[in-house]
Protein backbone atom coordinates (compact mmCIF):
# COMPACT_ATOMS: atom_id res chain seq x y z
CA UNK A 1 0.00 0.00 0.00
CA UNK A 2 2.85 2.33 1.25
CA UNK A 3 4.88 2.06 -2.34
CA UNK A 4 1.43 2.31 -4.48
CA UNK A 5 0.64 5.73 -2.80
CA UNK A 6 4.46 6.72 -3.34
CA UNK A 7 4.40 5.97 -6.81
CA UNK A 8 0.41 7.39 -7.23
CA UNK A 9 2.44 10.84 -5.80
CA UNK A 10 5.38 10.45 -7.91
CA UNK A 11 2.83 10.21 -11.03
CA UNK A 12 0.44 13.35 -9.17
CA UNK A 13 4.16 15.36 -9.16
CA UNK A 14 4.78 14.86 -12.82
CA UNK A 15 1.64 15.50 -13.85
CA UNK A 16 1.80 19.31 -12.07
CA UNK A 17 5.34 19.82 -13.65
CA UNK A 18 4.00 19.02 -16.85
CA UNK A 19 1.04 20.95 -16.61
CA UNK A 20 3.47 23.59 -15.14
CA UNK A 21 5.44 23.23 -18.48
CA UNK A 22 2.22 24.09 -20.46
CA UNK A 23 0.95 26.60 -19.04
CA UNK A 24 4.66 28.69 -19.91
CA UNK A 25 4.59 27.58 -23.10
CA UNK A 26 1.37 29.09 -23.98
CA UNK A 27 2.96 31.97 -22.05
CA UNK A 28 5.85 31.51 -24.37
CA UNK A 29 3.95 31.50 -27.61
CA UNK A 30 2.47 35.12 -27.20
CA UNK A 31 5.73 36.62 -27.83
CA UNK A 32 7.61 33.41 -29.89
CA UNK A 33 7.08 35.05 -33.34
CA UNK A 34 8.62 38.55 -32.62
CA UNK A 35 11.36 37.55 -30.31
CA UNK A 36 12.79 34.92 -33.22
CA UNK A 37 12.92 38.21 -35.26
CA UNK A 38 14.86 40.13 -32.75
CA UNK A 39 17.21 37.55 -31.72
CA UNK A 40 19.24 37.80 -28.87
CA UNK A 41 18.58 36.44 -25.58
CA UNK A 42 15.26 35.35 -23.99
CA UNK A 43 16.29 37.08 -20.56
CA UNK A 44 12.48 37.39 -19.65
CA UNK A 45 11.64 33.72 -20.55
CA UNK A 46 14.60 32.83 -18.91
CA UNK A 47 14.08 34.10 -15.62
CA UNK A 48 10.39 32.42 -15.57
CA UNK A 49 12.37 29.29 -16.01
CA UNK A 50 14.00 29.87 -13.02
CA UNK A 51 11.15 31.37 -11.08
CA UNK A 52 9.31 28.11 -11.77
CA UNK A 53 11.64 25.89 -10.90
CA UNK A 54 12.03 23.49 -13.67
CA UNK A 55 15.72 24.04 -13.17
CA UNK A 56 15.72 21.38 -10.52
CA UNK A 57 13.76 18.40 -12.48
CA UNK A 58 17.01 16.02 -12.97
CA UNK A 59 18.43 17.12 -9.68
CA UNK A 60 17.89 14.07 -7.40
CA UNK A 61 15.94 15.10 -3.98
CA UNK A 62 19.00 13.79 -1.60
CA UNK A 63 21.10 17.10 -3.23
CA UNK A 64 17.68 19.31 -2.92
CA UNK A 65 16.58 18.59 -6.45
CA UNK A 66 12.85 17.93 -7.84
CA UNK A 67 13.93 13.86 -8.63
CA UNK A 68 12.32 13.73 -11.98
CA UNK A 69 13.19 11.23 -14.70
CA UNK A 70 14.73 12.35 -17.97
CA UNK A 71 11.34 11.13 -19.87
CA UNK A 72 9.80 14.37 -18.10
CA UNK A 73 12.54 16.65 -19.07
CA UNK A 74 12.03 15.09 -22.70
CA UNK A 75 8.52 15.75 -22.50
CA UNK A 76 8.66 19.36 -21.48
CA UNK A 77 11.86 20.36 -23.75
CA UNK A 78 9.28 18.78 -26.66
CA UNK A 79 6.44 21.21 -24.95
CA UNK A 80 8.55 24.03 -25.38
CA UNK A 81 9.82 23.49 -28.81
CA UNK A 82 6.53 23.23 -30.26
CA UNK A 83 5.99 26.81 -29.65
CA UNK A 84 9.79 28.42 -29.28
CA UNK A 85 12.77 25.98 -29.72
CA UNK A 86 15.08 28.39 -28.64
CA UNK A 87 13.54 28.32 -25.58
CA UNK A 88 13.78 24.28 -25.48
CA UNK A 89 17.40 24.29 -26.61
CA UNK A 90 18.59 26.22 -23.62
CA UNK A 91 16.12 24.92 -21.28
CA UNK A 92 17.21 21.14 -22.38
CA UNK A 93 20.82 22.69 -22.25
CA UNK A 94 21.11 23.36 -19.03
CA UNK A 95 19.77 19.64 -18.00
CA UNK A 96 22.35 18.58 -20.14
CA UNK A 97 25.27 20.60 -18.51
CA UNK A 98 24.04 19.82 -14.93
CA UNK A 99 24.93 15.84 -15.29
CA UNK A 100 27.80 16.99 -16.43
CA UNK A 101 29.72 16.26 -13.37
CA UNK A 102 27.33 13.19 -12.22
CA UNK A 103 29.07 11.53 -15.55
CA UNK A 104 32.42 12.65 -16.11
CA UNK A 105 33.08 13.30 -12.62
CA UNK A 106 33.96 12.39 -8.60
CA UNK A 107 30.84 11.76 -6.94
CA UNK A 108 31.76 14.25 -4.55
CA UNK A 109 31.92 16.84 -7.22
CA UNK A 110 28.53 15.11 -8.44
CA UNK A 111 27.38 15.85 -5.12
CA UNK A 112 28.52 19.66 -4.53
CA UNK A 113 27.41 20.52 -7.92
CA UNK A 114 24.29 19.37 -7.69
CA UNK A 115 23.18 20.88 -4.01
CA UNK A 116 24.92 23.88 -5.06
CA UNK A 117 22.83 23.60 -8.12
CA UNK A 118 19.25 22.99 -6.41
CA UNK A 119 20.28 25.44 -3.71
CA UNK A 120 21.58 28.32 -6.04
CA UNK A 121 19.00 28.18 -9.10
CA UNK A 122 21.59 27.97 -11.65
CA UNK A 123 21.19 27.94 -14.96
CA UNK A 124 23.78 25.74 -17.42
CA UNK A 125 24.98 26.16 -20.36
CA UNK A 126 27.35 24.49 -22.44
CA UNK A 127 30.76 24.71 -23.79
CA UNK A 128 32.12 21.07 -24.43
CA UNK A 129 32.06 21.26 -28.14
CA UNK A 130 34.82 18.28 -28.38
CA UNK A 131 35.77 19.52 -32.05
CA UNK A 132 37.17 22.93 -30.57
CA UNK A 133 40.42 22.33 -28.68
CA UNK A 134 41.29 26.00 -29.04
CA UNK A 135 40.57 26.21 -25.02
CA UNK A 136 43.92 25.37 -22.95
CA UNK A 137 44.19 24.57 -19.44
CA UNK A 138 48.10 24.83 -17.71
CA UNK A 139 48.93 24.83 -14.05
CA UNK A 140 49.65 27.59 -11.90
CA UNK A 141 51.44 26.46 -9.13
CA UNK A 142 48.48 24.17 -7.05
CA UNK A 143 45.63 26.02 -9.26
CA UNK A 144 45.10 26.19 -12.93
CA UNK A 145 44.44 28.72 -15.84
CA UNK A 146 41.87 28.33 -18.70
CA UNK A 147 43.06 30.11 -21.79
CA UNK A 148 40.95 30.20 -25.75
CA UNK A 149 38.02 30.64 -27.23
CA UNK A 150 35.20 27.64 -27.79
CA UNK A 151 32.64 28.08 -29.62
CA UNK A 152 29.10 26.82 -30.31
CA UNK A 153 28.47 27.17 -26.68
CA UNK A 154 24.43 27.36 -26.34
CA UNK A 155 22.58 29.12 -23.48
CA UNK A 156 25.59 31.21 -23.08
CA UNK A 157 24.14 34.73 -21.93
CA UNK A 158 22.47 34.70 -18.79
CA UNK A 159 24.11 31.66 -17.77
CA UNK A 160 25.52 31.01 -14.10
CA UNK A 161 27.76 27.76 -15.07
CA UNK A 162 29.68 26.79 -18.03
CA UNK A 163 31.68 23.00 -18.52
CA UNK A 164 34.34 23.52 -20.87
CA UNK A 165 36.46 21.33 -22.47
CA UNK A 166 40.36 22.08 -22.89
CA UNK A 167 43.20 20.51 -23.86
CA UNK A 168 46.15 19.90 -21.25
CA UNK A 169 49.51 19.59 -22.27
CA UNK A 170 50.67 16.35 -21.29
CA UNK A 171 47.08 14.74 -20.49
CA UNK A 172 45.06 12.41 -23.13
CA UNK A 173 41.83 13.27 -24.47
CA UNK A 174 40.29 16.32 -23.04
CA UNK A 175 40.00 17.85 -19.52
CA UNK A 176 36.88 18.60 -18.19
CA UNK A 177 36.33 22.21 -16.53
CA UNK A 178 33.30 23.88 -14.54
CA UNK A 179 33.76 27.40 -14.26
CA UNK A 180 31.14 30.26 -13.35
CA UNK A 181 30.30 32.45 -16.02
CA UNK A 182 31.05 35.42 -14.24
CA UNK A 183 34.36 34.78 -13.15
CA UNK A 184 36.80 37.37 -14.28
CA UNK A 185 38.54 36.38 -17.29
CA UNK A 186 35.12 35.09 -19.26
CA UNK A 187 33.77 36.81 -21.68
CA UNK A 188 30.82 35.93 -23.36
CA UNK A 189 30.90 37.22 -26.67
CA UNK A 190 27.21 37.28 -27.79
CA UNK A 191 28.09 36.67 -31.81
CA UNK A 192 25.50 34.08 -32.44
CA UNK A 193 24.20 35.42 -36.00
CA UNK A 194 22.56 32.84 -37.40
CA UNK A 195 19.43 32.36 -39.41
CA UNK A 196 17.97 29.95 -37.25
CA UNK A 197 17.63 29.30 -33.35
CA UNK A 198 18.42 32.61 -32.83
CA UNK A 199 17.13 33.08 -29.08
CA UNK A 200 19.71 30.31 -28.04
CA UNK A 201 22.88 32.89 -27.69
CA UNK A 202 24.77 29.49 -29.43
CA UNK A 203 27.67 31.90 -29.98
CA UNK A 204 31.33 31.91 -28.32
CA UNK A 205 33.10 32.19 -25.23
CA UNK A 206 36.44 33.54 -24.44
CA UNK A 207 38.71 32.66 -21.67
CA UNK A 208 41.28 34.35 -20.87
CA UNK A 209 43.99 33.50 -18.03
CA UNK A 210 40.81 32.34 -16.32
CA UNK A 211 41.58 30.75 -12.61
CA UNK A 212 40.77 27.28 -12.41
CA UNK A 213 40.55 25.78 -9.13
CA UNK A 214 42.27 21.96 -9.00
CA UNK A 215 38.53 20.10 -7.53
CA UNK A 216 36.67 21.94 -10.92
CA UNK A 217 38.62 20.06 -12.79
CA UNK A 218 36.07 16.99 -12.92
CA UNK A 219 38.30 13.80 -12.08
CA UNK A 220 36.26 10.66 -12.70
CA UNK A 221 36.09 7.57 -10.61
CA UNK A 222 37.94 4.44 -11.63
CA UNK A 223 34.35 2.32 -11.87
CA UNK A 224 31.71 3.02 -14.70
CA UNK A 225 33.37 3.20 -17.92
CA UNK A 226 30.82 2.63 -20.12
CA UNK A 227 28.29 5.09 -17.92
CA UNK A 228 30.86 7.66 -18.78
CA UNK A 229 30.09 7.77 -22.59
CA UNK A 230 26.48 7.85 -21.91
CA UNK A 231 26.07 12.14 -22.19
CA UNK A 232 25.95 11.66 -26.18
CA UNK A 233 23.22 9.75 -25.52
CA UNK A 234 21.96 12.24 -23.48
CA UNK A 235 22.15 14.90 -26.32
CA UNK A 236 20.74 12.79 -29.07
CA UNK A 237 17.59 12.41 -27.60
CA UNK A 238 17.51 15.68 -26.59
CA UNK A 239 17.90 16.76 -30.46
CA UNK A 240 15.31 14.53 -31.10
CA UNK A 241 12.75 16.02 -28.88
CA UNK A 242 13.02 19.03 -29.91
CA UNK A 243 13.23 18.35 -33.87
CA UNK A 244 9.75 16.69 -32.93
CA UNK A 245 8.24 19.58 -30.98
CA UNK A 246 9.13 21.79 -34.01
CA UNK A 247 7.49 19.37 -36.52
CA UNK A 248 4.38 18.81 -33.95
CA UNK A 249 4.40 22.98 -33.78
CA UNK A 250 4.90 23.45 -37.48
CA UNK A 251 1.80 20.93 -38.16
CA UNK A 252 -0.58 22.34 -35.37
CA UNK A 253 0.08 26.09 -36.57
CA UNK A 254 -0.64 24.55 -40.22
CA UNK A 255 -3.92 23.07 -39.48
CA UNK A 256 -5.37 25.56 -37.46
CA UNK A 257 -4.65 28.21 -40.54
CA UNK A 258 -6.35 25.77 -42.84
CA UNK A 259 -9.36 25.55 -40.96
CA UNK A 260 -9.39 29.11 -40.07
CA UNK A 261 -7.73 31.05 -43.30
CA UNK A 262 -7.38 28.12 -45.70
CA UNK A 263 -8.85 28.75 -49.53
CA UNK A 264 -10.13 25.62 -51.64
CA UNK A 265 -8.79 25.49 -54.99
CA UNK A 266 -10.39 27.61 -57.85
CA UNK A 267 -10.38 23.81 -59.66
CA UNK A 268 -10.85 21.84 -56.64
CA UNK A 269 -14.66 21.45 -56.84
CA UNK A 270 -15.10 21.91 -53.53
CA UNK A 271 -15.89 25.28 -51.01
CA UNK A 272 -13.72 24.41 -47.92
CA UNK A 273 -9.81 24.05 -47.78
CA UNK A 274 -10.52 21.22 -45.42
CA UNK A 275 -12.59 19.15 -48.03
CA UNK A 276 -9.96 19.43 -50.62
CA UNK A 277 -8.69 16.14 -51.73
CA UNK A 278 -5.21 16.72 -51.93
CA UNK A 279 -5.38 19.06 -48.88
CA UNK A 280 -7.07 15.54 -46.92
CA UNK A 281 -3.97 13.68 -48.42
CA UNK A 282 -0.95 15.88 -46.86
CA UNK A 283 -2.35 16.52 -43.95
CA UNK A 284 -3.10 12.48 -43.82
CA UNK A 285 0.86 11.49 -45.16
CA UNK A 286 2.05 14.30 -42.20
CA UNK A 287 -0.26 12.98 -39.26
CA UNK A 288 0.74 9.09 -40.09
CA UNK A 289 4.74 9.96 -40.57
CA UNK A 290 4.63 11.94 -37.05
CA UNK A 291 2.84 8.87 -35.79
CA UNK A 292 5.85 6.97 -36.34
CA UNK A 293 8.19 9.24 -35.06
CA UNK A 294 6.42 10.23 -31.89
CA UNK A 295 6.52 6.37 -31.76
CA UNK A 296 10.09 5.82 -32.08
CA UNK A 297 11.04 9.65 -29.81
CA UNK A 298 8.92 7.61 -26.81
CA UNK A 299 10.72 3.97 -27.14
CA UNK A 300 14.04 5.96 -27.20
CA UNK A 301 13.04 7.97 -24.14
CA UNK A 302 12.12 4.95 -22.42
CA UNK A 303 15.45 2.99 -23.21
CA UNK A 304 17.54 6.28 -22.39
CA UNK A 305 15.69 6.20 -18.85
CA UNK A 306 16.24 2.55 -18.19
CA UNK A 307 20.07 3.06 -18.90
CA UNK A 308 20.73 6.24 -16.97
CA UNK A 309 18.76 3.90 -13.79
CA UNK A 310 21.98 1.54 -14.48
CA UNK A 311 24.42 3.94 -13.84
CA UNK A 312 27.54 2.73 -13.25
CA UNK A 313 26.55 -0.74 -13.56
CA UNK A 314 25.71 0.46 -16.98
CA UNK A 315 26.58 -2.35 -19.97
CA UNK A 316 28.14 -1.58 -23.50
CA UNK A 317 25.29 -3.89 -24.69
CA UNK A 318 22.54 -2.03 -22.81
CA UNK A 319 23.96 1.03 -24.20
CA UNK A 320 24.74 0.55 -27.80
CA UNK A 321 20.98 -1.22 -27.67
CA UNK A 322 20.22 2.62 -26.36
CA UNK A 323 21.81 4.58 -28.69
CA UNK A 324 20.78 2.85 -31.66
CA UNK A 325 16.89 3.03 -30.54
CA UNK A 326 18.01 7.35 -30.68
CA UNK A 327 19.70 7.00 -33.75
CA UNK A 328 16.88 5.45 -35.80
CA UNK A 329 14.41 7.94 -33.83
CA UNK A 330 16.58 11.13 -34.99
CA UNK A 331 17.22 10.07 -38.51
CA UNK A 332 13.48 9.86 -38.83
CA UNK A 333 12.58 12.65 -36.93
CA UNK A 334 14.91 14.92 -39.26
CA UNK A 335 13.47 13.18 -42.66
CA UNK A 336 10.18 13.66 -41.36
CA UNK A 337 10.72 16.91 -39.62
CA UNK A 338 12.20 18.99 -42.67
CA UNK A 339 9.53 17.79 -44.89
CA UNK A 340 6.78 18.83 -42.85
CA UNK A 341 8.14 22.03 -41.93
CA UNK A 342 8.18 22.67 -45.69
CA UNK A 343 5.47 20.57 -46.86
CA UNK A 344 2.75 22.84 -44.74
CA UNK A 345 2.96 25.33 -47.05
CA UNK A 346 1.60 23.70 -49.93
CA UNK A 347 -1.42 22.63 -47.62
CA UNK A 348 -1.97 26.69 -46.50
CA UNK A 349 -1.21 28.26 -49.78
CA UNK A 350 0.98 31.75 -51.38
CA UNK A 351 -0.70 33.79 -48.20
CA UNK A 352 0.88 32.26 -45.58
CA UNK A 353 4.07 33.20 -46.56
CA UNK A 354 3.68 36.75 -45.43
CA UNK A 355 6.02 37.78 -42.85
CA UNK A 356 3.90 38.89 -39.72
CA UNK A 357 2.63 34.93 -39.85
CA UNK A 358 6.26 33.76 -39.01
CA UNK A 359 5.58 29.98 -40.13
CA UNK A 360 8.96 30.21 -41.93
CA UNK A 361 10.81 29.68 -38.34
CA UNK A 362 9.70 26.21 -38.21
CA UNK A 363 12.10 25.34 -41.50
CA UNK A 364 15.01 27.42 -40.78
CA UNK A 365 14.97 26.02 -36.74
CA UNK A 366 15.31 22.62 -37.92
CA UNK A 367 17.15 23.13 -40.33
CA UNK A 368 20.35 24.77 -38.10
CA UNK A 369 19.56 22.28 -35.33
CA UNK A 370 19.84 19.21 -37.87
CA UNK A 371 22.77 20.32 -38.81
CA UNK A 372 24.58 19.74 -35.66
CA UNK A 373 25.44 16.50 -36.34
CA UNK A 374 25.20 14.64 -40.04
CA UNK A 375 22.52 12.54 -39.83
CA UNK A 376 24.57 10.21 -42.72
CA UNK A 377 26.64 8.93 -39.98
CA UNK A 378 23.60 8.28 -37.99
CA UNK A 379 22.25 6.23 -40.49
CA UNK A 380 26.02 4.92 -41.46
CA UNK A 381 25.27 3.41 -37.94
CA UNK A 382 22.18 2.12 -37.71
CA UNK A 383 23.34 -0.02 -41.04
CA UNK A 384 26.53 -1.19 -39.36
CA UNK A 385 24.28 -2.54 -36.42
CA UNK A 386 21.89 -4.11 -39.42
CA UNK A 387 24.03 -5.94 -41.33
CA UNK A 388 27.18 -6.34 -39.04
CA UNK A 389 25.37 -6.43 -35.57
CA UNK A 390 27.91 -3.03 -34.37
CA UNK A 391 26.95 -0.79 -32.06
CA UNK A 392 28.38 2.79 -32.54
CA UNK A 393 31.46 3.20 -30.98
CA UNK A 394 30.96 5.89 -28.00
CA UNK A 395 31.85 8.91 -28.35
CA UNK A 396 30.73 12.59 -28.15
CA UNK A 397 28.05 12.06 -30.94
CA UNK A 398 27.18 8.46 -30.68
Amino acid sequence: MKIMQLLSRKTHQTQDYLAQANELAKEFAKTAIERDKQGGTPKAERDRLRESGLLKLIIPKEYGGLGERWTTVLQITRTFAEVDSSIAHVFSYHHLGVVVPHIFGSRSQKETYYKQTAANNWFWCNALNPLDRRVTLSSDGDRFRLHGTKSFCSGSVDSDMIPVTAVQAGVPGLRIVIVPTRRDGVVVNQDWDNFGQRQTDSGSITFTDVLVNAEEILTPEPEGETFKTFRSCLTQITFTNIYLGIALGAFAAASCYTKTQGRAWLTSGVEKATEDLYTLRHYGEMWVDLQAAIALTDRAGELLQQAWDKGYSLTAAERGECAIAIAMAKASMVKTGLEIANRIFEVMGARATANHYGFDRYWRNLRIFTLHDPVDYKIRTIGNWVLNNQFPTPDFYS
